[in-house]
C-alpha cells in the first residue's frame, strides 16, 4: 500500500489503525516468533495472506495456529543462498510486501553461512539482499510493491569497514552485528535510489524495533551460546526492555504507511522505546558512495543482481 494523506497519526500508531489488507500477499521473514510474529500477526487480522518464511518449519507451524486469517508457512533458511534462491523459485504470482524481519545476534565466536560469509553479514544482509533480488520479478507484478529492512539502532556501531563483510582475523560480536544492521540501511536506501531512477513503482523501507525482547538475545546462533544466557534472559529482558508486540509496530508503519525511504522507529530514551517517528542515520548510513559500493559487493558475494527495468 503506498502512502497517503489518509494515514493515521504516526506518533500514536497501533495494530488497530492498520489498513485493509485484504488479498495483499506479505512474505513475513523469522515470523514464527517475536517481532515477526507479531507483525504477521497483525497483517492477516487486518486481511493479508501472509507466508511465514522460517527456517524452523516446526516452530513456524506453532505459531501459524495461534494466527488469524490465511497463512502459510515456507521453508526459508537466509543462511544458505541455495535456500534463498528455491524459496523464489517455488514463489508464484505477485508479491506486494517483502519484510526481511529475520536475523542472527551477535554469536560469542566467528561462524559462517554455509556459502563461507561470516553468519551474521551472510544472514541478516546477503540473505536479504538475495532473497529482495530474485523475488523482484514477483514484486514488480504488484500493483503497490514494498520492500522492509528491519534495520537496528546497532546501526550506529557500523562504519566504512562494512564493505569487508565481517573478516574472521577482526570479528567482534557486537561491531559485526552492528556492520550487518547497517548493511540492511544501506541496501534500503540503495534499492529507493535505484527503483526511483528506474522509475518503478516499487517502495522500500526501513525500519527499528528499539531495543524489545525477542528470541535473538537467547537464541543458541548469538547471544544464547553463551552459558547462563538462555536461563537469565528471560527473567530479565521483560524487566529492562519493550515488548516484542510494541517492537513490530514499526513494521507494521514501514509495511503500509511509511513513505519511500524511510526509516521509522520509537524515538524515546535514545530510540530505545516510545513513541514512533523518523529515526536517526549514522554519518554512514547516509553515505550514498559506501551505499553503492556495499552494492556491488553485495552483487558479487551472491551472484544476484536487480532488474528495475
Amino acid at each position: 500500500m503506498a502512502a497517503s494523506t489518509s494515514a493515521p497519526d504516526l506518533a500514536r500508531f497501533g495494530p488497530a489503525d492498520l489498513p485493509d489488507l485484504t488479498g495483499r500477499r506479505i512474505v513475513v521473514t523469522g515470523a514464527n516468533s517475536g517481532i515477526g510474529f507479531h507483525a504477521a500477526k497483525a497483517f492477516a487480522q487486518h486481511g493479508a495472506q501472509v507466508t511465514l518464511a522460517c527456517r524452523n518449519l516446526d516452530s513456524a507451524r506453532a505459531a501459524q495456529v495461534k494466527l488469524p486469517g490465511v497463512t502459510e508457512v515456507a521453508e526459508l533458511d537466509l543462511a544458505s543462498q541455495k535456500s534463498v534462491a528455491a524459496f523464489a523459485e517455488r514463489w508464484e504470482g505477485p508479491l506486494d510486501v517483502l519484510v526481511g524481519n529475520a536475523g542472527v545476534m551477535t554469536p560469542p565466536r566467528y561462524r559462517e553461512t554455509e556459502d563461507g560469509h561470516e553468519l551474521q553479514f551472510g544472514t541478516n544482509h546477503l540473505g536479504h539482499f538475495a532473497l529482495a533480488g530474485r523475488l523482484l520479478p514477483r514484486l514488480l507484478e504488484a500493483d503497490a510493491p514494498r520492500v522492509v529492512s528491519v534495520s537496528s539502532i546497532a546501526h550506529h556501531r557500523g562504519d566504512e569497514h562494512v564493505l569487508e563483510a565481517n573478516p574472521r582475523a577482526t570479528y567482534n560480536a557486537n561491531k559485526a552485528y552492528g556492520q550487518s544492521k547497517l548493511a540492511n540501511l544501506l541496501f534500503a536506501r540503495e534499492l529507493q535510489k535505484r527503483a526511483t531512477a528506474a522509475g518503478s513503482a516499487l517502495t522500500v523501507t526501513a525500519c527499528h524495533p528499539g531495543v524489545s525482547n525477542t528470541g535473538l538475545v537467547t537464541s543458541k546462533d548469538g547471544l544464547g551460546a553463551l552459558p547462563g544466557v538462555r536461563q537469565l534472559a528471560p527473567l530479565v529482558m521483560p524487566l529492562v526492555t519493550q515488548s516484542s508486540a510494541a517492537g513490530a509496530k514499526p513494521t507494521m508503519w514501514a509495511a503500509t504507511y511509511a513513505e519511500p525511504g524511510s526509516y521509522t522507529g520509537p524515538t524515546a530514551l535514545a530510540e530505545v522505546r516510545g513513541k514512533l517517528g523518523q529515526a536517526k542515520l549514522s554519518r554512514w548510513a547516509r553515505d550514498e558512495s559506501l551505499a553503492t559500493r556495499l552494492w556491488t559487493v553485495s552483487e558479487e558475494a551472491t551472484g544476484v543482481s536487480f532488474d528495475l527495468g
